[in-house]
């Protein structure tokens, strides 16, 4: 049976930003994506700023309003963010060369060939918990288990600086009785799905019966039937394997048959806005190619690839490009009945510069990109969205995203 940790860096952005300024650490601190013009919308708070009650979402005057005149409000630094990642990662690798990242802050970590060398997995998620602390300065959050999916649980069942064990044997004391949202995967429209089945709780789903959940929602279904009963068999990546991502991808197919360009590029950006937002939860830098599908009303595939003008994880990089590719392949001998989007060719690492790039600009988009984001967590999917989906009401209304969901990463395939 294999041993699995999930690691999450508590409060990361700002807790790297109260080592970087120790007099800020016994005040509320939150970390906004724009300071200059004071509405910046809160992407990390302290323990202190939670206290108060903000939550990540929250716009700078919400959290001053919770916490009064003592708030110390921090301009996002990612580079700082990223340094302080590095610096933990070592220290994971101490430990095992499977590490797979979930995101800047959060890993998952195989230890199972290190058991003989270190201990029990027990032991040594309280090692990596203690190291941390004492070399950066900054407090984890580890859950141990045999699969992927019940340690990404743990690590969140206990915060900050804590390691929670589910095994064999309390998983479904632990893990049945949780909401069924909690498990990693159900987005807000499939929890919808599922409580209206009666659905409410990870152990209903496990006990659920899987032709119902196929039904309900697809292969989808069998899927996470499969991870509430702790039979999730994804493996962690070993160091440099990540580039083993093929691509990450999303098609729809739409309400009604599209009749020309104009009709198209609406639903063009609203999958590139939702393949964008998962490059971003990959924790990727961005990506070179796009792949552009789309079949007609009578069932032909048309298919072409192209590269953006550089590396980008932003939609509107990628809508351009995937509707000129559109524009370039689509013959209109037929309507179009549904459209596809992937990406492949991930920067991993660090990325190099563009000497013809506009440096300031890029990083101000990811500060907004990642600002977008978590108001989506907290809002849901459509509180923004680009102007363009506005021309057609019920595509305005979709959640693609999260009605669309793709595990652990699509292979996108273009097919005659």
């Amino acid at each position: 049976m294999r041993t699995i940790l999930h690691s999450d860096l508590n409060n990361f952005y700002a807790s790297v930003e109260c080592n970087r300024r120790p007099e800020i650490r016994n005040k509320p601190v939150v970390v906004v994506g724009a300071k200059e013009d004071r509405h910046g919308i809160v992407l990390a708070k302290n323990i202190i700023a939670k206290q108060f009650g903000v939550k990540t979402g929250d716009v700078y005057w919400q959290a001053r309003q919770k916490c009064g005149a003592g708030l110390v409000e921090v301009e996002a630094e990612f580079s700082a963010y990223i340094k302080a990642s590095k610096q933990v990662r070592k220290i994971y690798e101490d430990y095992t060369d499977r590490i797979e990242a979930y995101g800047i802050d959060e890993c998952w970590l195989d230890v199972t060939e290190s058991l003989k060398l270190f201990g029990g997995g027990l032991k040594i998620a309280e090692e990596i918990r203690r190291r941390v602390k004492e070399e950066t300065g900054l407090t984890v959050s580890i859950g141990v288990s045999w699969n992927k999916i019940f340690a990404k649980l743990g690590s969140d069942m206990k915060k900050p600086d804590a390691v929670t064990e589910i095994t064999p044997d309390n998983y479904k004391e632990k893990v049945w009785r949780l909401p069924v949202e909690e498990l990693l995967y159900v987005g807000n429209a499939t929890k919808r799905k599922l409580n209206g089945i009666g659905i409410k709780t990870i152990g209903n789903l496990a006990t659920a019966g899987e032709s119902t959940l196929e039904n309900l929602l697809g292969k989808w279904g069998v899927y996470l039937h499969t991870f509430a009963n702790g039979k999730d068999q994804s493996p962690v990546s070993l160091i440099g394997e990540e580039e083993s991502i093929k691509s990450i991808g999303n098609s729809l197919t739409v309400y009604r048959d599209l009749v020309d360009n104009d009709d198209t590029e609406p639903v063009i950006w609203l999958l590139a806005d939702s393949v964008s937002a998962r490059i971003r939860e990959a924790g990727l830098n961005g990506a070179r190619t796009v792949h552009l599908y789309a079949r007609s009303s009578k069932l032909s595939g048309y298919g072409k690839q192209g590269k953006m003008p550089r590396p980008s994880a932003h939609m509107r990089d990628i809508a351009k490009t995937a509707f000129r590719l559109f524009k370039e392949v689509y013959d209109w001998a037929d309507p179009v009945r549904s459209v596809g989007i992937a990406v492949t060719d991930f920067v991993f690492g660090d990325e190099q510069l563009d000497f013809f790039g506009d440096f300031e600009k890029d990083e101000k988009q990811k500060r907004l990109d990642a600002a977008v984001d978590k108001l989506r967590i907290k809002y849901g999917n459509g509180i923004i969205q680009s102007a363009v989906v506005f021309k057609d009401a019920k595509l305005r209304s979709l959640n693609i995203k999260g009605e669309h969901t793709i595990h652990p990463y699509s292979f996108f395939k273009n097919k005659k």
